[in-house]
């Protein structure tokens, strides 16, 4: 499957079964909620970082998450989507970091992350990731968060109707 979460009903299917099976093991041992942790950490960090604009807090708020996932994963519903419901409370830890500093940080610019030698090139791409991060901060919150669920946590489209409370 690819990275941004895009793959067929097959990948997708095959994704849900495995994570049913995690939360099974997780419901009979908590030692195996690190599986879900394993599964999900890069996704809500990616997302986080997205939101916050900071690595440092988004880890700090990462796990913050995965520790209250843990402490209420007997209130998670087995029809649930997993993933909707750890993104609610990524975005919800999130808020609460945004409440307690009083401010808003605007979504970080789009770097991208390979090591060119050539300097126009460079530059090109560091216009091009400008231009980019301008038009998604134009854009309405709500699409905004499509976007970070879609391709930055990687969240399928069924499980972000969930996460929003729609209909795909």
């Amino acid at each position: 499957m690819a990275e941004n979460g895009i793959g067929s009903a097959s990948e997708q299917n095959d994704r849900e079964t495995e994570e049913r099976k995690l939360i099974r093991a997780a419901r009979e041992d908590p030692k195996a909620f690190g599986g879900l942790y394993l599964r999900y950490v890069e996704q809500v960090f990616r997302y986080l970082c997205s939101r916050i604009g900071n690595a440092h807090d988004a880890e700090d708020i990462a796990a913050q998450t995965f520790l209250a996932a843990f402490e209420s994963f007997d209130r998670f519903r087995q029809d649930g989507h997993f993933g909707s419901w750890l993104f609610t409370i990524a975005r919800n830890k999130a808020m609460d970091h945004f409440r307690q500093r009083k401010e808003t940080t605007p979504i970080g610019d789009i770097r991208d992350l390979s090591s060119g030698n050539d300097p126009l090139s460079g530059v090109i791409q560091s216009e091009q990731a400008a231009a980019l991060s301008k038009l998604i901060r134009d854009l309405p919150e709500e699409e905004r968060e499509l976007l970070r669920l879609r391709f930055l946590a990687g969240l399928s489209f069924p499980e972000i109707a969930h996460f929003l409370h729609r209909n795909e």
